[in-house]
């Protein structure tokens, strides 16, 4: 009695499975909304899609999106290939569209290179009907009175969809900008210039072209804000001050070093010239031992030559000044 109950559910089960796969690898409801949008698609290519891994489900809504937004020359196979190669199929469509609705130039080719290349393709086509203010950091520099200034500034860009493949980003920008302001600061003649007319700045960026080569197109430079920071001149000469102080100060210590050593090479050879003297006095009795031996120098001479080493004696005596007042008359 439960036979035949259990191969009609069999049946039924395996009816059920059947239509799932079928549904799967055949997606009827997506093949009869692309007839019904005017989309030619059949369900054959749809089950190869399946085949070659390519979701249907991404390519056909993208084909209905570009059909209904009058794209009619992109083909299947062309979004096939860009999702093959890695490419976002739906940001490729939604960029074409919306560069369609703005009357801007974008070709199918230009915008999967632009995708496949890993810009956001939307968002650049986004960007160029709707430009976007990019702050900068604080960038510092110094005008030329010494004064440090701190200046940020707001950057319109819009984006360049011909510079997108190859130009440079955001970064760029942001560095090629402060380089603008600090050779503007860098080029007044005081701070007071630059903060009576921060206009100045902005007009001296704007004339560089700093947008060359890059995926923007840069509208204004406008400076937000101002303030003032340390006075570098001041700083740097109080530096150069004391550097000059410490260079004085060590060619004094080298020539005080150059006199203690020539003193002491002084001393010391008047130390060697003394000991010459005392060496050269050491030999005197001697050699008038030997005078008085050779015959050549008798008694006489030799009480002689002490009376006038006494007589000279006598007289450096008298003429070393006296005790006390030595200028004064001589007392009787």
């Amino acid at each position: 009695m439960n036979d035949p109950l259990i191969m009609t559910l069999i049946m039924v089960a395996g009816a059920i499975l059947l239509i799932v796969l079928f549904l799967h690898y055949v997606p009827f409801f997506l093949w009869l909304s692309a007839k019904v949008s005017g989309v030619h698609i059949s369900l054959i290519q749809l089950f190869l899609m399946r085949i070659r891994n390519v979701p249907p489900y991404v390519i056909v809504p993208a084909m209905i999106e570009a059909h209904k937004a009058g794209l009619s020359n992109i083909t299947r196979d062309e979004l096939e290939a860009h999702f093959l190669a890695g490419g976002h199929v739906e940001k490729v469509i939604h960029a074409l569209v919306s560069a369609s609705k703005a009357n801007i130039e974008l070709s199918f080719q230009d915008a999967t290179a632009i995708d496949i290349a890993g810009r956001d393709v939307f968002e650049a086509v986004q960007m160029s009907v709707n430009p976007k203010v990019i702050d900068t950091p604080s960038v510092t520099a110094v005008a030329k009175d010494g004064i440090q200034l701190i200046a940020k500034a707001r950057v319109t860009v819009r984006a360049n969809i011909r510079q997108l493949v190859g130009g440079a980003g955001e970064e760029t920008i942001l560095a090629r900008v402060g380089e603008g302001i600090v050779s503007s600061i860098g080029s007044s003649e005081n701070h007071k210039t630059v903060l009576e007319n921060p206009d100045s700045i902005s007009k001296l960026v704007l004339r560089k072209g700093l947008d060359a080569g890059t995926a923007f197109e840069i509208l204004s430079i406008d400076i937000a804000d101002i303030d003032i920071g340390r006075n570098i001149g001041a700083a740097l000469q109080m530096d150069q001050a004391n550097a000059d102080k410490n260079i004085a100060q060590a060619k004094a210590e080298e020539r005080r070093a150059m006199a203690v050593a020539l003193e002491q090479e002084m001393k010391a050879k008047a130390e060697e010239a003394r000991a010459k003297v005392i060496e050269a006095e050491a030999e005197v009795p001697k050699a008038m031992a030997e005078a008085f031996r050779s015959g050549n120098l008798g008694i006489m001479d030799y009480y002689k030559m002490k009376n006038i080493e006494a007589d000279t004696s006598m007289r450096e005596n008298i003429a070393k000044p006296m005790g006390g007042n030595s200028t004064g008359p001589i007392a009787k």
